[in-house]
């Protein structure tokens, strides 16, 4: 089974994050980078599938030359090779860069596609299937556990209120792995070793044949929410502060 599996580079979730001088990003000159933590999922799940069912896995991420150090942590963790797409991925939307990894998995033709359910920065949760979409597979999301069976696959879905379903799908397909797949591995010693000595095929979007487009979804306005403290004092009996209380958490809160 040949499985590619598309990891993406974002600021470390400890980092204090500024706001740039535009206005409509954050200031990435002293941040530290790491891969999404949804795509690290998504490299597990590829790397107990080739484990237990062989083949190969294929570690896919399009960012600028920094991105190459989630490559060599996948390689690291067991990843066979990985491909580089040489391309900075800030200025585009979803459906753009779908359309760069679509290129690059279809060079490969693998047969399963693996993606986080979405980023840690923008969080759009919407590549996965996009890329679905444009290299015409079968797609499922939000999949917790994953069998081969005769030539397809069965996948658990998480779904809400503690409820899971069971879909059936042919190969091949893409799915979208849900945080929580399994326990994260470490790097071994040998594995970083082994690292060195692995591929990484450096692409560009021209050498994948994708021309240059304006992003559909721009970003008008970056900026950190207001802090604001306000407290309301409900008078009346326990039954009447009761009434009030559980109005304004309906209708003002919007939490029940």
């Amino acid at each position: 089974m040949k499985i590619v599996v598309a990891i993406k580079q974002v600021p470390a979730r400890d980092s204090q994050l500024r706001i740039d001088g535009t206005g409509k990003w954050i200031e990435e000159a002293d941040l530290a980078y790491e891969v999404n933590e949804p795509d690290a999922y998504a490299l597990e799940a590829a790397l107990r599938l080739k484990e237990r069912y062989g083949g190969e896995a294929i570690a896919l991420s399009a960012g600028p030359a920094r991105a190459a150090q989630i490559l060599r942590e996948a390689l690291a963790k067991g990843a066979d090779r990985a491909i580089h797409i040489e391309e900075d991925m800030g200025a585009l939307d979803p459906l753009a860069g779908a359309r760069l990894l679509a290129a690059a998995v279809r060079t490969e033709a693998p047969d399963l596609v693996l993606t986080g359910l979405q980023s840690d920065d923008l969080g759009y949760g919407q590549t996965g299937v996009i890329l679905a979409e444009l290299l015409g597979l079968a797609h499922a999301t939000i999949v917790m556990q994953v069998e081969v069976r005769d030539g397809g696959i069965r996948v658990k879905r998480e779904l809400e209120n503690g409820w899971f379903r069971h879909v059936e799908m042919p190969l091949p397909a893409l799915l979208a792995i849900q945080s929580g797949f399994g326990t994260l591995r470490y790097a071994t010693l040998m594995g970083i070793k082994k690292a060195r000595t692995k591929e990484i095929r450096r692409l560009t979007a021209a050498d994948l044949g994708v021309a240059a487009e304006s992003p559909t979804v721009t970003l008008d306005r970056a900026y950190v929410p207001e802090r604001g403290k306000r407290a309301q004092m409900i008078a009346g009996g326990p039954r009447e502060a009761a009434r009030r209380l559980v109005e304004k958490l309906r209708f003002e809160a919007r939490v029940l």
